[in-house]
C-alpha cells in the first residue's frame, strides 16, 4: 500500500515562506476547485468545441459535447493520478503540485468518478455516434493512448518514439496537438461547413492552426512556471527586501504570446469581411495569448496555484462570442 505523501523538507518550507510573502493575487476558492478538480480542461475543451461549431455554423447535438467533457475529465483525473503514484514511489516529491495533491487526497472519490465517466463515454460512443465517425476518431483515440502510455511508462520510453533534440518541447507540442484535434473534429465531421468554397481553410484550418499554437503555448507557460529551474520573481517595489529573489524579466513564452496574439489579430482583420465568424474566433484567440503573456510578465505577484489556474481560465476567451450569439437567437 502506498505511503502518504511526505511533508516538505525545512528547506522547501523556507523557500515557500520567501515566494508566498511577496506575491500579492491569491486564487478564489471556486477558481482553485476548478482547477484542483480537473474541470478545467473538460471547460476549455467544450468551449472550443462549440466555438468551433459555431464559427462553422454547425449545430452540435447534445451528446457531442458531454462526451467531450467526460472524456477530458476521466483523461486529466487518471494522469494526475498516475503523476501522484510515480511521485510516491519516486523520492523526488517537489515535482508534486496542489493538483496531484488533491487529487491523491481525494483518490477514493475521484477514481470511482473516472471510472464511471469512462464508461458513459464509451456507452455514448456506442449508441450515438455514427460508425464512420467512430473509425475516424479511433485515430485520435489510439494516438492519445501512445502519449498517456509514453508519458506514464518511464522516460526512456517516451524518449524512444521521439527522437528529437532536447531543445524541442516535444510534450507540449503533442498536448497542443492532441488536444486541438479533439476540439475540432466534432465540428469537422459535419459537412455542412464545407460546404461554401474556401471555406475549408477560414472555418477550420486558420483557427485550428491558431488554437493548436495556443495550446502549445498555454503548456509551455506551464511548464516553464512549474520548472525547478525557473529564478524566483519579486516585484520591482519589493525588491529590496528579497536580495535574494531576480527581477521579472522577459521571456521566450512572453514573446511567444505577444506574437501570436499579433498574428491572431492580422488574420482576423483579413478575413471579417468574408468570414466574420472565424475571423471573431481568431481575435478570441489572440486575446487568449495576449492575456497568457501579461500572466508570464506578472507571475511575480500571483500564487504558484493561482497562476496555474489562470492559465486555463484565459483560454475561455470564446466564451464571449458564445454568449453573445445565444442573446441574438
Amino acid at each position: 500500500m502506498p505511503l502518504p505523501f511526505a511533508p516538505s523538507s525545512a528547506e522547501d518550507r523556507v523557500r515557500g515562506r520567501v515566494e508566498n510573502s511577496h506575491r500579492t493575487w491569491g486564487t478564489p476558492r471556486a477558481l482553485a476547485f476548478w482547477h484542483l478538480a480537473s474541470l478545467d480542461a473538460p471547460t476549455v475543451a467544450v468551449v472550443w468545441s462549440l466555438a468551433f461549431a459555431w464559427a462553422g455554423r454547425v449545430r452540435l447535438p447534445l451528446w457531442v459535447p458531454l462526451l467531450l467533457a467526460l472524456a477530458t475529465w476521466a483523461v486529466y483525473v487518471g494522469d494526475r493520478l498516475l503523476d501522484a503514484l510515480d511521485a510516491l514511489r519516486n523520492p523526488a516529491l517537489h515535482t508534486l503540485r496542489d493538483r496531484h495533491r488533491f487529487h491523491w487526497r481525494y483518490r477514493r472519490a475521484l477514481l470511482p468518478l473516472a471510472i464511471a465517466a469512462a464508461c458513459a463515454a464509451a456507452g455514448i460512443i456506442l449508441a450515438f455516434m455514427p460508425p464512420m465517425i467512430r473509425a475516424r476518431d479511433s485515430v485520435l483515440a489510439a494516438a492519445a493512448l501512445v502519449y498517456f502510455s509514453g508519458v506514464h511508462s518511464g522516460r526512456s520510453a517516451w524518449q524512444f518514439p521521439l527522437q528529437w533534440p532536447r531543445s524541442f518541447p516535444g510534450k507540449e507540442f503533442l498536448v497542443g496537438v492532441l488536444f486541438t484535434a479533439g476540439c475540432v473534429l466534432p465540428a469537422w465531421h459535419r459537412p455542412r461547413a464545407l460546404a461554401a468554397p474556401g471555406s475549408t481553410i477560414w472555418v477550420f484550418w486558420i483557427p485550428a492552426l491558431a488554437f493548436a499554437a495556443l495550446a502549445w503555448l498555454n503548456c509551455s507557460c506551464i511548464a516553464r512556471w512549474e520548472s525547478p529551474d525557473e529564478p524566483r520573481q519579486a516585484q520591482s517595489g519589493n525588491a529590496q527586501f528579497f536580495p535574494g529573489v531576480r527581477q521579472p524579466e522577459t521571456s521566450a513564452t512572453f514573446i511567444a504570446g505577444i506574437l501570436l496574439a499579433c498574428g491572431g489579430l492580422f488574420f482576423a482583420a483579413v478575413g471579417a469581411s468574408a468570414h466574420p465568424r472565424p475571423a471573431a474566433l481568431l481575435a478570441a484567440g489572440a486575446t487568449s495569448a495576449l492575456l497568457l503573456a501579461l500572466l508570464d510578465r506578472m507571475r511575480a505577484r500571483l500564487s504558484a496555484l493561482a497562476l496555474r489556474a489562470a492559465a486555463d481560465f484565459v483560454l475561455l476567451t470564446p466564451l464571449a462570442l458564445l454568449s453573445f450569439a445565444w442573446v441574438l437567437k
